[in-house]
């Protein structure tokens, strides 16, 4: 990404901090890091586009460091989608901004943030350049926030191009850009238009076309349908979800709607706080969540058809914790309508909640489990 492409108001990338890596205290156990590493193939290449590992996130403030990311560890397969879903402060976009060192001065990260089985903490600032749009690249939630609004749309998107490739001439470049166009739906002579010309839809498919434009092999979309009307929204899913799925490409996709995630992903992973409280496939955590906040969030949604849930919606009463003054125990206990004295003084690790499924509740854990039978079964 370039001193230009992110936004207008962002004109040096050059003042976005190199985060330093530092060793972070052990976290939970997550699909990551389920499989023990002594019975992995001691030479097989890395399969994970990407992989993150204890990964920790926090923001230096006045009063003190505040954390937004705590302990993540997640793989992404080439090829594999993997949904991310929560309420707004919980670490999404953080961890988002992360994967690729575009979190401000103010951040500091630890843990592990493998990209091609490549540390990019410890990535040089053009190793850094080199990699942002060819390797991997971001679809941001805000379009009109992410293109520069003095320059033509055609031009932004050839800039990763001739950058890249030095190779291509500006002519080849313009060809490119006119194909790009026309993939994702817009006719070439938008090329010559200017962001404010163009709608919220029109303006979210060149960012998606920029995303493609060096054909990475990881692609995050930020929340990519803030903002843009139901019909344009399911337009928008529909054509980033084809040209990935075309493509072969990686991605990780953002959203408070589990039910969006559930169709346009493999996998899910909903965060609570900074953590991630569930991961696994997509249907099965949206229709049959075992953590109560992630139950909550799938129930947010009213089912077509279904009269009760358009009669009576099951929403989560309260707010999410401050992240600067987070509750004792597991974070969600003060809103969990099933919680139980435990929850208040012990932060439940992920644990197995069925095939290739974590969740951090005490529900599922295999001493509770067992206590439940024994009473049932008294």
């Amino acid at each position: 990404m370039t001193e230009t492409d992110h936004s207008g108001a962002v004109e040096n990338e050059a003042a976005l901090t190199e985060a330093v890596p530092a060793e972070a205290p052990p976290t939970d156990v997550t699909p990551a890091e389920a499989a023990p590493a002594d019975v992995r193939p001691a030479e097989a290449p890395p399969t994970d586009v990407l992989r993150l590992e204890n990964l920790h996130v926090s923001y230096q403030t006045a009063a003190g460091p505040v954390p937004a990311v705590r302990g993540v560890g997640l793989a992404l397969p080439a090829g594999g989608r993997l949904g991310l879903a929560g309420e707004s402060g919980c670490g999404k976009s953080t961890l988002a901004a992360a994967i690729l060192r575009l979190l401000p001065k103010s951040a500091r990260v630890e843990g592990s943030i493998l990209l091609g089985g490549e540390d990019v903490q410890a990535m040089s600032w053009g190793r850094l350049r080199a990699v942002r749009w060819a390797e991997a690249s971001i679809v941001f939630q805000g379009a009109m926030h992410s293109l520069n609004p003095v320059r033509r749309v055609g031009d932004q998107i050839a800039e990763p191009i001739l950058l890249h490739e030095p190779k291509v001439t500006p002519a080849a470049a313009a060809k490119r850009v006119a194909s790009l166009l026309e993939q994702v739906g817009l006719p070439a002579c938008r090329a010559n238009g200017y962001p404010h010309e163009l709608s919220g839809g029109q303006k979210q498919r060149i960012m998606i076309a920029m995303a493609l434009a060096c054909s990475p092999n990881l692609i995050v979309a930020d929340e990519p349908t803030t903002a843009l009307d139901v019909m344009i929204q399911a337009q928008v899913l529909r054509l980033i979800t084809g040209l990935v799925a075309e493509r072969g490409i990686s991605m990780i996709m953002i959203s408070h709607d589990l039910s969006v995630l559930s169709v346009t992903c493999q996998r899910l992973a909903v965060m609570y706080a900074g953590r991630v409280v569930e991961e696994g496939p997509a249907h099965e955590v949206f229709t049959g969540a075992q953590h109560p906040y992630a139950r909550a969030l799938a129930f947010a949604f009213p089912v077509i058809g279904d009269e009760r849930s358009r009669l009576q919606p099951r929403g989560l009463g309260g707010d999410p914790p401050d992240p600067a003054d987070l509750p004792s125990g597991c974070s969600f206990h003060p809103r969990c309508p099933v919680a139980e004295p435990e929850c208040t003084s012990v932060e439940t690790a992920l644990w197995p909640a069925g095939p290739a499924r974590v969740a951090a509740c005490i529900r599922v854990r295999p001493d509770h489990a067992a206590a439940s039978l024994s009473e049932e079964a008294g």
